[in-house]
């Protein structure tokens, strides 16, 4: 395995961890808390109608919370188990 797929491979596991994990706290994610910080919120300024490219966007909490703040994001990611959880998250 090269090392692109072993960093895929790491990444597709770490996923699956990182979800149901309490530090992402992602039931109150679902209820509609941002996973932003203040400085993020602040730093971005008003984002409605821009687009935006998230990269390394992981499970998408932080590229969801982009798109609540009415930014048009595209999230990318190397691994295939964060853009298939994204995929759901976004869609509940």
């Amino acid at each position: 395995m090269n090392s692109f797929e072993h960093n895929r491979e790491s990444w597709n596991e770490l996923t699956t961890l990182h979800a149901d994990s309490v530090f992402y706290d992602i039931d109150s994610f679902k209820n509609g808390k941002t996973s932003l910080n203040h400085i993020e919120i602040e730093e971005l300024g008003d984002i409605r109608g821009k687009k935006l490219l998230h990269l390394q966007c992981h499970f998408g909490m932080d590229t969801l919370s982009l798109a609540r703040q009415g930014a048009e994001v595209t999230g990318v990611d190397i691994s295939d188990t964060s853009i298939q959880k994204a995929t759901a998250l976004s869609a509940e």
